[in-house]
């Protein structure tokens, strides 16, 4: 029986508002923004201390940051213990995490690759939402960014999952087959929990 749904998703697609209304329709645990809060906790710091990190040297690190906290999560936390914050230790504490928070229930988990991390979890349905340019840019806009700092994402954020994807897994983002079902956004977002959930219907029904 499914257990853990894995959301990935294109920057401005829709996926964080999708994944909050069918955590509320299930009634499962979301992890998206609580997510950051686990890694913020477990590194005792805070997400702006980690931003601040940006600026060093460090190119893999650079791209875990804008991959992971920018665009996602900005709120703060207390806290120090910042030089733990390189690449590699950062890449193992997702994983670990995202292990973690599926033996507490129920839960629907957005990016962080989780659904690399969990894919060979027969309890896991993975999801990819996407849309087009025009679509993220007019769900950017409802959502009140400014239309040049929404153009700037939507060319950047992107491009920065592809490059983490492909260096520390070797593939290309999005890798198809780790996903049992990709929706385009644009159909609406209660369209795609309908189709979410009959695909969980079937794969309960397999198993």
């Amino acid at each position: 029986m499914i257990q853990t749904i894995c959301i990935e998703r294109e920057y401005g697609s829709g996926a964080a508002v999708i994944a909050k209304k069918l955590s509320a329709k299930l009634g499962w645990q979301l992890w998206d923004e609580k997510l950051s809060a686990e890694i913020a906790k477990r590194l005792k710091c805070d997400v702006r201390s980690v931003q601040q990190r940006e600026e060093r040297p460090d190119s893999t690190f650079y791209q875990l940051i804008k991959i992971f906290m920018r665009g996602s999560y900005e709120e703060s936390f207390s806290g120090a213990g910042a030089e733990l914050l390189d690449s590699e230790h950062l890449f193992r504490l997702f994983g670990s995490v995202v292990e973690e928070v599926t033996k507490r229930g129920p839960c629907i988990i957005v990016g962080r690759a989780s659904p690399w991390y969990l894919r060979d979890r027969t309890d896991t349905m993975r999801l990819f939402i996407f849309a087009s340019p025009a679509e993220k840019m007019r769900r950017l806009l409802a959502a009140g960014i400014d239309e040049q700092e929404a153009e700037r994402k939507l060319e950047e954020v992107d491009r920065d999952r592809a490059a983490f994807v492909k260096k520390y897994h070797g593939k290309t983002w999005p890798l198809r087959e780790l996903y049992h079902l990709m929706i385009n956004s644009a159909i609406g977002d209660e369209a795609v929990i309908e189709m979410a959930l009959r695909e969980m219907e079937i794969l309960n029904a397999r198993s």
